[in-house]
């Protein structure tokens, strides 16, 4: 698959996104998707359509304890993302620009 990304792994459109694409995107952090992290994944593209940004991770979590689950947690999203850089990677992944305050 060849996704035109930007210089920080971004896809530089993220109408094109869907779930072939985010794996392809997950390949980099040796990453297999379930349906639970699809379901992720399509809240931060909600945050992302409703707010008109990218989510940093608090405001994140918040989101998605009220849509999907009051059980998620940084600690959780971390541990089943793979990663430490939550609202990064999860922006990443879901297809979405990256949030204005990561480095």
């Amino acid at each position: 698959m060849n996704l035109e990304l930007d210089q920080d792994g971004h896809l530089v459109d993220y109408t094109i996104w869907n779930e072939a694409v985010a794996q392809e995107l997950a390949n980099t952090l040796d990453l297999q998707l379930s349906p639970w992290h699809y379901e992720i994944l399509q809240g931060v593209r909600q945050f992302y359509q409703q707010f008109g940004h990218s989510p940093a991770t608090r405001p994140l979590i918040k989101y998605l304890m009220k849509t999907i689950s009051a059980d998620i947690n940084n600690a959780l999203l971390q541990e089943r993302f793979n990663t430490g850089l939550v609202a990064r990677h999860l922006s990443r992944l879901a297809g979405v620009p990256k949030p204005a305050n990561c480095l």
